[in-house]
């Protein structure tokens, strides 16, 4: 190859003193040892595991944890406590968290988990975030936990007279199946199908 000049852009070779720049670019012809290699040539297949998936793939657990995400969210806003002593009221996550500053803890995780497996659009990805999307489960589950544990004093001169709603009930038992599904986000790393319809067949897949 040496002796030869090419376009930095189209690639096209000329011999040296033939010409100075590209006739259809306009660019200034570089030594062809000298340039980088081009796209073509560089092109290696993307191993399936690292193939960017549609934004609206659900499988591999990734659309579980959307929709857990999004109930979670919802379940935030629901009752939590029916409470008919000393006052008749109902309180949702939302409004313990106004008042406990920790209570926050079960909004903010959902709300994070959610954008967090979004962005995930490989199985590469997505096995990789199993252990942040895990914690932010645990989160959500010992946050209830630790609200049913702490519970006011009831005594003849204040009674206190309360029961758990469906909201808190929801929460915990959708922070279970979020950490179950946190472990299996991404599938098994054996079974990658590839997602690319332009394969020859005879590249090596890892």
């Amino acid at each position: 190859m040496s002796g030869l000049v090419a376009c930095p852009f189209c690639r096209e070779m000329f011999e040296a003193g033939e010409a100075r720049t590209c006739p259809e670019c306009g660019l200034a012809l570089q030594d062809v040892t000298k340039l980088p290699p081009s796209r073509d040539e560089d092109d290696e297949p993307v191993p399936p595991h690292m193939e960017t998936l549609p934004w609206a793939y659900l499988g591999r657990w990734r659309g579980v944890l959307v929709a857990l995400a999004v109930l979670g969210l919802v379940a935030f806003f629901l009752p939590w406590m029916r409470e008919t002593a000393p006052e008749i009221r109902e309180m949702s996550g939302f409004a313990f968290a106004r008042r406990l500053s920790w209570m926050w803890a079960p909004g903010v995780a959902w709300f994070v988990m959610l954008p967090l497996v979004l962005t995930r659009r490989s199985i590469h990805a997505m096995r990789g975030a199993r252990f942040a999307v895990g914690l932010l489960a645990l989160i959500v589950i010992m946050t209830v936990a630790l609200r049913v544990a702490r519970v006011p004093e009831s005594s003849r001169i204040r009674p206190v007279r309360f029961e758990w709603a469906y909201g808190l009930h929801a929460t915990f038992v959708l922070g279970l199946a979020a950490l179950v599904a946190a472990v299996r986000f991404g599938g098994r790393v054996d079974d990658v199908p590839t997602q690319k319809h332009r394969r020859r067949g005879d590249e090596t897949l890892h």
